[in-house]
C-alpha cells in the first residue's frame, strides 16, 4: 500500500509539474503575445490617444471661452450701470449748483438763432426806411 501510496504521489507530481510547466508556459506565451500586439498596434493607440486629447482640449478651450463671454457680460453690465450712477449724480450736484445742463444750453441757443433771424430781419427793415427817408428827404430838398 504504501508503494502504491507513493506512485499515486509521484504520478501526481509529475502531473501537477506538468500543469504547472504547462501554466507558466501559457502565460510567457501570452505576455509575448500582448507585447507583440502592443507593439504592433502602439502606433494607433497613441495616435487615438491624441485625436482623445485633442477632443478634451477643444472642449476645455470652448468652456473656458464661454466662460469668459459670460464673466465679461456681467462685468460690462456692472459697468454700465456704474456709469448710469455716476452719470446721474454728477447731474444732481450741477442742478443742486443751478448749471444749465445740455438740453438748456440747446433749447437756448436754438432761441437765440430765431432771435437773430428776426434781429436780421429787423435791421433789413430799418435800412430800407432809412433809405426811404433820405430819398423822401432829397426829393423834398430838390422840389424846395
Amino acid at each position: 500500500m504504501a508503494k502504491k501510496l507513493k506512485e499515486i504521489a509521484e504520478s501526481s507530481d509529475s502531473q501537477l509539474a506538468t500543469k504547472i510547466k504547462d501554466s507558466a508556459n501559457q502565460i510567457w506565451l501570452a505576455g509575448l503575445g500582448a507585447f507583440a500586439k502592443a507593439q504592433a498596434e502602439g502606433g494607433k493607440v497613441f495616435d487615438a490617444l491624441v485625436q482623445e486629447g485633442e477632443a478634451m482640449q477643444n472642449r476645455a478651450r470652448k468652456t473656458a471661452e464661454d466662460t469668459l463671454s459670460d464673466v465679461k457680460s456681467k462685468a460690462t453690465g456692472t459697468w454700465d450701470k456704474l456709469e448710469q450712477v455716476f452719470e446721474d449724480r454728477v447731474a444732481r450736484a450741477l442742478h443742486s449748483l443751478s448749471v444749465p445742463t445740455r438740453k438748456d444750453v440747446d433749447t437756448l441757443a436754438k432761441r437765440v438763432a430765431e432771435l437773430t433771424k428776426v434781429a436780421e430781419k429787423l435791421s433789413e427793415a430799418l435800412e430800407e426806411q432809412s433809405k426811404h427817408a433820405k430819398v423822401e428827404k432829397a426829393a423834398a430838398a430838390k422840389k424846395v
